[in-house]
């Protein structure tokens, strides 16, 4: 099937107990055994859950994975792929990160002797550089959050390969719409299904995506054991969202181009971030592994922080909000919300500047983003 027709038939559809074309919610904690020790698939919902299953199912096919856990959080996801690890491994991560899954390396897997070196991975001479004799995990965002740096895949991949260390991609800001890094050699993808997959800001979730039997083993242990799992309402709230996810991608992408190309012209603006731009760094990358750009653009004020806070807050349409990926638009100032964990010192290495905005694009019309863009940027606004 092709990817529009797998997002809408995957998985157990109909219900096979009465033919319900939608997937039912199986709202229960408890499912009766047939005998001792015999039962139909499921007993308990933190272990298994029909309605999670089809939704499961659903991400494992558009990911072209083995299997997928669908979590109750982004993090939850997140946690429980570092627990495939052990005290004194070491990670590679990229150091341009979410702020939430860098709080979590340095200030809490630090605790169980697990340490992570941030590095720019978009050159392979500081990637093999990084490298230890404890180095177990490769951990990646493409395009990264929030400047939307782009790594090239099939290269880190090679160089993993032949080391034998796991690499990790964060998929949340392409989807499987615009990427699907297990075809590069991947070995397991993340999603904050909170965003894309849901796609409309009502429920939080994340879900892993395996690639042999082997990790979905171990995985799908984890998973149990820690008690991460999504609960059935949650699941079939992202199993919807997901059923329009190709049509709401191709929509944030049209107004995202629109919107860095007017950015990029506006008086004021230091830089404008988005991989669709032919000047990106990333783009030739981006165009040879992505079918698209993505609908997050990020731009940078000439006039630091206190011209950020002014443009923020003359926005209309744009909501102040810290998430992404619903169809409303979302704009964020990053040092103060989705990266105010990570240290000052760190967002400076980077580049994550006090200027810096990040924009959601939803699915507004591009003439009304834009017309809210401007009045914002129009100085005395």
């Amino acid at each position: 099937m092709e990817f529009e027709t797998a997002a809408i038939h995957s998985g157990v559809r109909p219900d096979n107990c009465y033919g319900a074309l939608s997937v039912p919610i199986y709202q229960t904690s408890t499912f009766v055994f047939e005998d001792i020790g015999k039962t139909r698939g499921y007993d308990y919902t933190r272990s298994g859950n029909p309605t999670r299953k089809v939704l499961e199912d659903t991400i494992a096919r558009l990911e072209g994975g083995h299997a997928a856990f669908a979590c109750a959080t982004g993090m939850a996801a997140i946690t429980t792929v570092l627990h495939l690890l052990k005290a004194g491994d070491h990670i590679i991560s990229c150091d341009d990160i979410y702020g939430g899954t860098y709080r979590l390396f340095r200030s809490v897997m630090s605790r169980f002797g697990i340490e992570v070196s941030f590095v720019c991975l978009r050159n392979r001479a500081d990637l093999e550089a990084a490298i230890r004799p404890n180095t177990r995990m490769i951990w990646l965002e493409t395009p990264s959050n929030p400047l939307l740096n782009i790594t090239d895949l099939e290269m880190v991949a090679a160089v993993a390969k032949e080391r034998k260390i796991m690499t990790v991609l964060d998929n949340t800001f392409a989807s499987p719409v615009f990427l699907q890094p297990v075809s590069f050699g991947i070995d397991l993808v993340v999603h904050s299904t909170t965003k894309y997959l849901n796609g409309h800001c009502d429920v939080v979730g994340g879900a892993i995506v395996t690639t042999t039997p082997e990790l979905s083993q171990e995985v799908g242990f984890l998973v149990n054991a820690m008690g991460v799992s999504q609960a059935p309402f949650d699941a079939w709230l992202v199993l919807r969202g997901i059923e329009t996810l190709h049509i709401r991608m191709a929509q944030h992408e049209k107004n995202s181009i629109a919107i860095a190309r007017f950015l990029k012209e506006q008086p004021g603006i230091r830089k404008v971030y988005y991989p669709g731009l032919p000047e990106h760094p990333g783009h030739e990358i981006a165009r040879r592994q992505m079918t698209g750009f993505g609908g997050v653009v990020s731009f940078e004020m000439e006039g630091g922080f206190e011209e950020a806070s002014r443009v923020l807050r003359g926005l209309r349409l744009f909501a102040l909000a810290e998430s992404l990926g619903g169809v409303a638009s979302l704009a964020e100032h990053p040092v103060t919300m989705s990266h105010a964990s990570m240290s000052a010192e760190h967002r400076q290495r980077v580049g994550i500047t006090d200027s810096l905005i990040r924009l959601s694009v939803g699915l507004e019309h591009t003439d009304d983003l834009t017309a809210d863009l401007a009045q914002a940027l129009q100085p005395g606004a």
